[in-house]
């Protein structure tokens, strides 16, 4: 099975005329396509809310298209709070979901008004300190511990995640949270990333509820929403099937249907924090083949490295690569695709089969949508690539300008680099 581009060789053409590579694509009609069928998988529960994980990709003109399906903004640091306010996202349209969480963090998640999600039972008198009062609406991140496991095994680890409060932790924080004001009630997990199963969401939805019968029945607590947030992957690999929305959402429902209507919790709204889901598979990187090296290894040196995509580095994560104009040739040359990088590890793809590959072919690396561009760094003083929209009409739009030398040296206040050059 073949993972297709959603760029034609011919658009791409005309795009790297106008804009140089290395630059990451997104493609607008399919953000647009998938945000419209996540809305109609859980269209069945009154109060459903996506908050996008702005961590994946903090681009405000990504975002502002989830936006306008009524999605909200799950941040988790002081600047994704100040990127959300300034596309006007404020209010109940924030989840603040942090660890480890800076005072002016939580000071600026107040003011606001975003639902604070609080991770540590610790935290609540923190927070309380921080603001001067308990917000009327809190939630509390649940860590159950031990392995996540389902039908076809072990998905996650949660016992070795530093997020997240024990069940007996919950139940005394909701407890100290309702005597110190609290009027409305939360429950958020994350037990397992980027799984590829319809069977996730649903699973994990069935120990929530459940979980949230018994906090409101010993507690007294008002829970008003259940918040599943991501690990809802995509399929990187071309053998993987990817996740129908739609069935995970029917399951969700199901399950809702025979824990929480039957204790009186009908109400309840499900929210989702997705990232990779909403926009991974609708970024690619697109870079150009500009050395070949023929030592140990069969090498070919691209534009790009891992400063534009440091997942293959940092995880050995596997990302899809077409060679483009040769998707119908055999895959039978063995390659190392290699950045500049000094560190070995710069490496896209490590014996990967692909076309022969010739300097100034396009390679596209597929599935960057997502911890892609938000992930990059300057290590070598490699400059950050641009971000370009690929829109609904074939036009594109610079979202993102590419980093210039002036960029890495702002900070440097101190050390005025451009007067100390021969100019």
């Amino acid at each position: 099975m073949e993972k297709k581009t959603f760029v034609t060789k011919e658009q791409l053409d005309e795009i790297v005329k106008k804009y140089p590579t290395p630059f990451h694509l997104y493609d607008e009609k399919g953000i647009r396509e998938n945000v419209k069928a996540v809305k109609e998988a859980f269209s069945w529960n009154e109060g459903f809310k996506e908050y996008f994980a702005v961590k994946a990709n903090p681009n405000p003109f990504l975002v502002d298209i989830l936006r306008e399906y009524g999605c909200g903004c799950d941040c988790s640091s002081y600047t994704e709070l100040m990127l959300s306010e300034a596309m006007g996202c404020t209010g109940d349209d924030i989840m603040f979901s942090s660890n480890d969480t800076p005072a002016e963090d939580y000071v600026y998640a107040g003011r606001l008004g975003a639902t604070i999600n609080l991770d540590d039972f610790t935290h609540i008198d923190f927070l309380e300190k921080t603001l001067g009062a308990i917000p009327k609406r809190i939630s509390c991140r649940y860590n159950p511990g031990g392995v996540f496991e389902m039908g076809n095994g072990i998905m996650d680890n949660p016992g070795d995640a530093k997020y997240g409060m024990t069940t007996e932790q919950m139940f005394e924080a909701f407890r100290v949270l309702k005597e110190k004001g609290a009027e409305e009630f939360g429950i958020h997990a994350f037990l397992a990333s980027n799984t590829v199963t319809n069977e996730y969401y649903p699973v994990l939805a069935k120990e929530l509820f459940q979980l949230a019968v018994k906090l409101e029945q010993e507690t007294g607590a008002d829970i008003k929403f259940i918040n599943l947030s991501g690990g809802v992957g995509i399929p990187y690999t071309p053998d993987m099937e990817a996740n129908d929305i739609r069935v995970i959402g029917a399951g969700v429902k199901k399950v809702y249907e025979e824990v929480l209507v039957p204790a009186g919790m009908g109400d309840v709204a499900i929210y989702s924090e997705m990232g990779r889901f909403m926009m991974g598979p609708y970024g690619c990187l697109v870079t150009k083949a500009i050395h070949e090296k023929h030592t140990h290894k069969e090498y070919i040196g691209v534009d790009a490295c891992a400063v534009d995509l440091m997942r293959p580095a940092m995880y050995g994560a596997y990302h899809h690569i077409t060679v483009m104009g040769k998707e119908d040739k055999p895959c039978d040359h063995k390659y190392d695709i290699a950045g500049s990088l000094c560190e070995n590890n710069d490496k896209f793809a490590v014996d990967r089969m692909l076309p022969e590959i010739e300097k100034g072919d396009l390679l596209v690396i597929h599935d960057t949508g997502a911890h892609g561009y938000a992930m990059g760094y300057n290590y070598n003083g490699k400059l950050k690539s641009a971000e370009i929209l690929l829109k609904e009409d074939g036009s594109t739009q610079l979202i993102r300008r590419a980093e210039t030398p002036k960029d890495y040296f702002a900070t440097l206040d101190c050390f005025d680099i451009y007067s100390k050059l021969d100019q």
